[in-house]
């Protein structure tokens, strides 16, 4: 049984998938909040399983109750189901720690799939999103970094010394290094410390 709380500052919106998805038989829907402050809040008295949350809502929005959540109760998974899906919407969903995303024009069937899947400890993407998280990951990063170069500072960030590096990306020590000076160039920072630095600042890794 999956104990789901629904987080939406719509009551219709409350009230129709408490509906919905109350009349499936390994679905409990236990609460219902109206603001991400009161999402995290009943969170802490009900402890569900999953949190299926709006992005868009008053004093506390999906995204900063994600990232509480996260914090507070990693045990408790987060699906975003939002009308947005735009490339910063998505990134900073995912960043905070939701596990699926979803928009609202998702049936009944596809969010209970979603539900069961993040239940299962997998990741849900809905295909109407998918186009922009490539996109945007395929992009250059802030100062122009290449994929592979954002992927080495990603790496530097998590503490890996330039040989593990090159043992993960499959590629000679000198590569690393010939990426690591352009990199550093480019977000103009003089050392790995300050590397690490700048990729806490962009939302690369998340600060332990």
């Amino acid at each position: 049984m999956m104990r789901v709380l629904i987080a939406d500052d719509q009551r219709v919106v409350r009230e129709g998938l408490a509906l919905v998805l109350g009349l499936l038989p390994d679905v409990e829907i236990v609460g219902s909040a109206a603001d991400g402050d009161e999402a995290v809040a009943l969170v802490a008295e009900l402890r569900p399983d999953i949190v299926l949350m709006d992005l868009r809502m008053p004093r506390c929005d999906g995204v900063e109750a994600t990232r509480r959540l996260r914090a507070a109760y990693p045990e408790v998974k987060v699906v975003v189901l939002t009308t947005y899906s735009d490339d910063r919407s998505v990134l900073e969903a995912l960043r905070a720690g939701a596990r699926g995303y979803l928009t609202k024009d998702a049936g009944g069937q596809e969010i209970h799939e979603a539900l069961r899947r993040v239940h299962d400890n997998q990741a849900v993407l809905d295909p109407a999103v998918q186009h922009h998280l490539v996109s945007a990951v395929s992009a250059p990063s802030p100062g122009s970094l290449t994929p592979r170069e954002t992927e080495v500072l990603t790496l530097i960030a998590e503490g890996l010394s330039n040989t593990e590096i090159a043992t993960r990306l499959f590629v000679t020590e000198a590569t690393v290094k010939t990426h690591i000076n352009h990199l550093l160039a480019k977000i103009g920072v003089r050392d790995r410390a300050q590397a690490v630095g700048y990729a806490y600042q962009q939302g690369l890794i998340s600060a332990p």
